[in-house]
């Protein structure tokens, strides 16, 4: 069956984020939503006729690493910024703007990076109202524009910059050489939220509430009366996209549970008794364990262990999708062919698709078990309707479809489950020696009250290390644990968390003491770049 896949169509009078190789173009993204306007990441090699033919409520324009002036550097289109849509342009974006519209940019040789103070230099700028006229604010570039376009008031100017903004009202046209995007950008928000609001007139709709309202349009319009079927690990993302999947088609959907013996202790029941219990979800559980222990004997490469994981996840729904079908039709009588499951739902986010290389210029960073890990002769058509969506607004969607919040709050953990968050080969005995471990982390870090001040903490076991150590008065030959503990807003960037000392020490002494085979605990103190969150 070749592949369909069901994503949700682009709200009308969406803001477009052109993307000229920006780092934190997702970032713009998010910003845009935090302010409740949908936002939509587009390529600058879109021709600005299929921009302008998305109808777009504004166009922000990203930064990049390019100089304007560099062969082959990304070329602004000038009816992006002629066809009377409103316009902000930001760091590179802001440049290119300039030159679109007649003003200049200059290779000065002065490079400003890092926190800079900018001077607003008008009472009434729309961009900068209801804030100081000093402000931090967080720079990244060598190029400048030295005269605004005409018709552009300049609004700002930093040390470096002496045109750090400049705005046209009549025209609704803006530009700042800063990244308001960043935290760094003391009031980056305000103004982005100054653009959309004052500038560009748009009203803040995006809530959970329409959100989930215009998913569940989606979904019920293009299944019809198809059967579904939804892979269901327990975590936020597959449960709220089952959550939205059953709102949408109700009996239509079965949800199946796959015990792959990945997971960590107590999820199982978890799944059972709160999701269940919640949602009323026609639940079939599936113990698969033999099966993908089988499948990733032998198997110490990291994306060898995806795929194959992701693979015998396959299989096993197509298998689940046609005991379903039997188990009806024995039922109500029919031909089980009459009736067959034709969608998977999956749980599938923004940041999976970016990391995933699914993004224009993205680097395939690492496949995700329901984004690069699928068979080409996959038998279902992939529902995903969350995979324009952030963490943050899934947990909110949840919310909003009354997911349990045991659930709702629960740190990520990969599809892959334990299989990745072991260096080597998976093993039974090494799953049960990593589960042990985690369980005792975690423990640790409710009973400190500190899960909501942290994104997630994967427990990995370096199963492939050895290490020396003293237990009992004797010499030990063990595996170490590394704690990875991070803070994040979405995944897409990351920093390592600073747990207190009381907290990491008693972490540490439980599971040398309490788990076999483990003589040491160490601390992953990585960002994200240049690490990624998972080790494999």
């Amino acid at each position: 069956m070749t592949q369909e896949l069901l994503t949700p169509d682009t709200p009308a009078g969406a803001v477009l984020v052109v993307d000229f190789g920006a780092q934190y173009a997702q970032l713009i993204a998010r910003r845009v939503r935090e302010a409740d306007v949908y936002s939509e990441i587009v390529p600058h090699t879109m021709p600005a006729a299929e921009m302008l033919a998305k109808k777009p409520a504004a166009i922000i324009l990203s930064g990049g690493p390019s100089s304007v002036y560099a062969a082959g550097a990304p070329v602004l289109e000038e009816a992006v910024v002629t066809a009377g849509v409103p316009v902000l342009g930001i760091c590179y974006g802001f440049q290119a703007m300039s030159r679109a519209l007649g003003g200049g940019v200059a290779q000065t040789g002065q490079r400003e990076y890092g926190e800079t103070t900018a001077t607003v230099q008008v009472e009434d700028s729309v961009l900068f109202a209801g804030q100081p006229a000093q402000q931090v604010v967080w720079m990244s570039h060598g190029d400048a524009v030295d005269h605004a376009p005409q018709g552009c008031r300049v609004t700002a100017s930093t040390p470096g910059a002496p045109v750090a903004a400049f705005e046209d009202r009549e025209r609704r046209l803006f530009g700042v050489q800063w990244h308001p995007e960043v935290l760094h950008s003391a009031h980056g928000q305000a103004v982005l939220v100054n653009f959309l609001r004052d500038g560009a007139g748009i009203e803040p709709t995006w809530t959970s509430g329409n959100v989930v309202e215009q998913l569940v349009e989606d979904i019920r319009a293009r299944v019809g009366e198809d059967r579904v079927i939804c892979g269901l690990s327990g975590g936020v993302d597959s449960s709220v996209a089952a959550a939205l999947v059953q709102r949408a088609v109700g009996k239509q959907l079965t949800c199946v549970f796959v015990d792959h013996g990945l997971l960590r202790e107590g999820e199982a029941e978890q799944v059972e008794q709160d999701f269940v219990a919640a949602t009323g979800v026609d639940l079939v559980v599936v113990d698969a364990r033999e099966r993908f222990l089988s499948a990733l004997a032998g198997v110490s490469d990291p994306e060898t262990k995806r795929k194959a994981i992701g693979r015998e996840f396959i299989r096993v729904f197509e298998q689940a999708a046609r005991d379903i079908v039997q188990a009806h039709d024995g039922q109500h009588g029919g031909d089980p062919d009459d009736h067959p499951v034709k969608w998977l739902v999956q749980g599938t986010l923004y940041p999976d698709v970016v990391e995933s290389g699914g993004g224009a210029g993205t680097a395939n960073i690492k496949s995700h078990h329901n984004v690069g890990g699928l068979p080409d002769d996959l038998q279902f058509q992939l529902i995903e309707p969350l995979r324009s969506l952030f963490k943050d607004e899934v947990r909110q969607v949840g919310l909003e479809l009354g997911v349990p919040e045991s659930i709702v709050w629960r740190q990520p953990f990969p599809g892959p489950g334990l299989g990745i968050r072991i260096v080597g080969e998976v093993t039974g005995e090494r799953l049960e020696i990593l589960r042990r471990a985690d369980a005792i982390a975690r423990a640790e870090l409710t009973a400190a009250g500190l899960d909501r001040d942290i994104w997630q903490c994967p427990v990995v076991l370096l199963a492939d290390v050895r290490s020396v150590g003293v237990q009992g008065d004797g010499r030990t030959y063990g595996h170490p644990i590394v704690l990875r503990p991070v803070s994040s807003e979405d995944a897409m960037t990351a920093d390592w968390t600073r747990l207190p000392y009381d907290v990491l020490a008693r972490i540490s002494s439980r599971i040398t003491n309490e788990v076999p085979d483990v003589n040491r605990v160490v601390l992953d103190v990585t960002s994200k770049p240049p690490g990624t969150i998972e080790w494999e």
